[in-house]
């Protein structure tokens, strides 16, 4: 049980690391702009992020994701 509290306290954790990262064009932060569709942490604490970018041309196309991957 406790396992499980846990993962979703990660989860949250991780909610309030994307909080922070902001799209450059806009100042609003890639979580409320609807950029993260989920977040997934299993058992074993693995994350798994699922999100877009803004446009597929976007300017930050290689270096938003790698900036979620090196907060997170």
């Amino acid at each position: 049980m406790s396992e499980i509290i846990d993962t979703a306290e990660l989860g949250e954790k991780i909610v309030k690391v994307l909080k922070t990262i902001y799209d450059p064009e806009i100042p609003v932060d890639i979580y409320e702009l609807g950029l993260i569709y989920d977040v997934f942490v299993n058992e074993d604490y693995d994350v798994k992020i699922l999100m877009t970018l803004t446009t597929p041309n976007c300017p930050v196309a290689e270096t938003l994701p790698m900036e979620v991957e090196e907060k997170v």
